[in-house]
């Protein structure tokens, strides 16, 4: 383990390394303190549970279009940087909003107030992940691709883990500690991730283009020297000559590209003039240059658009997105509701609510160990049939838990709770690791990262409407704190609704897989 991390520090560097599991730690460690967040819901603000997860869903709508946050980070820099100063900026949206929760009374006594700062910090998440994305695909390019699966393993590892200690610690710190005080603490965290921004300097992408233009320039004038096409000085232009001998201040002598002829010192003086003036002329075309930036970042802008555009449209990938995407919009949403049956019914606390998350990760991290250990070769379409199946089979045991059959059994309520958990994230990896690897197979060359957000954002859209859709049916069957009579209704519904997606199983790929499709 030791070797493994000494090895990715060598190739990182430690900064990179920190800035990544930090920002990772803190996405996986937001269990913490969204359990606050729903006790802020029920039991200050006293809103009945489908006003609760209508506030939710709302707050957590930034997800469904990351694909803007990507599109505006590779086209439009900021001071020529197109990473650091996003990852800044969305730091202060994931961090303030927190330390406002904490601090003021009165805004986060108010349902709307406390919608519209979870949404600003939503935002500020949402685009962090997006930026971390793409440095990390930055960073394993060329010749340190062989990385890549280290470096995202650990990011996976990290989230995990900041996952699993806020879920554990999340309900204890309830028990022990008033609600605002677990705002301001899981603030520490976002004011950590900003000064790690600090550590990492970032090349401008100005720079950039000027080195790879200069390469390209040194690399056609070592191919014309390799072909005897040498060119001394004085068979330049006095501009060309002021500029080489520019580059001869900058560049290693081995890399020259000018062989230089005796007794030119009063040419080097002739040009140093003609450079001064040219610097000159520059710096006065500075604003021309800016025009210019600003005419390639729209066309850039516009570009990435249209090719986004362009390759959703295929039928090979519209098809497939449209799948998962119909099978979250057709399925309510009732988790909220199942919260406040838990909490008002069955009164379980909320550090064993904290534990059930806890053996929730450790159900996806089964999930994902049984699917790329069995079900890769398996065919998506039986998988995706298979797991809907498995899903209703979790909603009866939902309809047995609020009807009651399990006391006449003699199962407790908390072994219910925690295995329906437990197999309900193992089962939903099912469907996400066939949605996260045919999302892979269908991207496009050169905007695999943009459109990879996509499908990320409908993913997160599909999920948010469900919760709209849940929060609908919990309203319209008069679901509330006090009253839970039909909540075994709205549970049916779901368990019909859970058949909907199978029969449109054949807008996935017949042959695809978990390898090709």
């Amino acid at each position: 383990m030791m070797g493994w991390l000494g090895r990715m520090k060598a190739e990182f560097g430690s900064s990179f390394l920190w800035l990544v599991c930090s920002i990772y730690f803190t996405q996986g460690f937001r269990s913490f303190v969204w359990t606050a967040i729903s006790y802020q819901l029920k039991d200050v603000l006293k809103l009945s549970p489908s006003a609760s997860q209508f506030v939710v869903s709302a707050a957590f709508f930034p997800w469904s279009i990351k694909p803007l946050y990507g599109i505006l980070s590779d086209c439009i820099p900021i001071r020529g940087r197109k990473r650091v100063p996003y990852l800044v900026f969305a730091t202060i949206l994931s961090l303030f909003p927190w330390l406002i929760l904490g601090l003021t009374e009165s805004l986060r006594s108010s349902h709307i107030s406390l919608m519209i700062l979870l949404i600003v910090q939503n935002i500020g998440s949402a685009m962090a992940d997006v930026v971390i994305d793409a440095m990390i695909a930055e960073a394993v390019r060329s010749e340190r691709a062989a990385f890549a699966g280290d470096l995202q393993s650990l990011s996976w590892f990290t989230m995990a883990l900041g996952g699993i200690c806020g879920s554990l610690l999340g309900g204890y710190a309830l028990t022990s500690l008033q609600i605002e005080t677990n705002f301001l603490l899981f603030s520490i965290l976002p004011a950590i991730q900003l000064l790690s921004c600090a550590l990492v300097d970032e090349i401008p992408a100005s720079a950039k283009v000027f080195a790879e233009n200069e390469l390209s320039k040194i690399s056609q004038n070592k191919y014309s020297m390799a072909n005897g096409n040498v060119r001394t000085e004085d068979s330049l232009s006095p501009q060309q000559s002021g500029e080489n001998e520019e580059l001869h201040e900058k560049m290693d002598t081995n890399d020259a590209v000018v062989v230089k002829p005796a007794n030119s010192t009063f040419r080097r003086k002739k040009n140093q003039k003609k450079r001064k003036k040219r610097e000159n002329i520059l710096k006065s075309d500075i604003p021309e240059r800016h025009r210019s930036l600003s005419t390639r970042s729209f066309a850039s802008l516009k570009s990435a658009v249209y090719s986004l555009c362009h390759a959703f449209r295929k039928p090979i990938i519209l098809r497939p997105m449209a799948w998962f995407f119909f099978a979250h919009i057709t399925v309510p949403n009732l988790s909220t509701a199942m919260f406040y049956y838990q909490t008002e019914v069955l009164h379980l606390e909320a550090s064993f609510l904290g534990t059930v998350r806890v053996v929730g990760w450790f159900g996806l991290m089964l999930g994902t160990y049984i699917y790329n250990r069995h079900l890769k070769q398996m065919r998506l379409r039986r998988i995706l049939m298979w797991t809907h199946i498995g899903l209703a089979v979790l909603t009866l045991l939902d309809i047995v838990l609020v009807s009651r059959l399990n006391i006449q059994y003699g199962i407790s309520d908390k072994l219910m709770v925690i295995c329906g958990s437990a197999l309900a994230d193992a089962i939903n990896q099912f469907k996400l690791m066939p949605f996260l690897i045919l999302s892979g197979q269908l991207c496009p060359p050169g905007i695999e990262g943009t459109l990879f957000a996509l499908f990320m954002s409908i993913n997160n859209l599909g999920n948010t409407l469900g919760s709209f859709l849940g929060a609908a049916l919990a309203s319209a069957l008069n679901i509330s704190a006090e009253s839970f009579e039909n909540i075994i209704y709205a549970i049916s519904i779901q368990l019909f609704s859970t058949f909907i997606p199978v029969a449109f199983l054949f807008l996935i790929p017949k042959d695809a897989t978990g390898i090709s499709t």
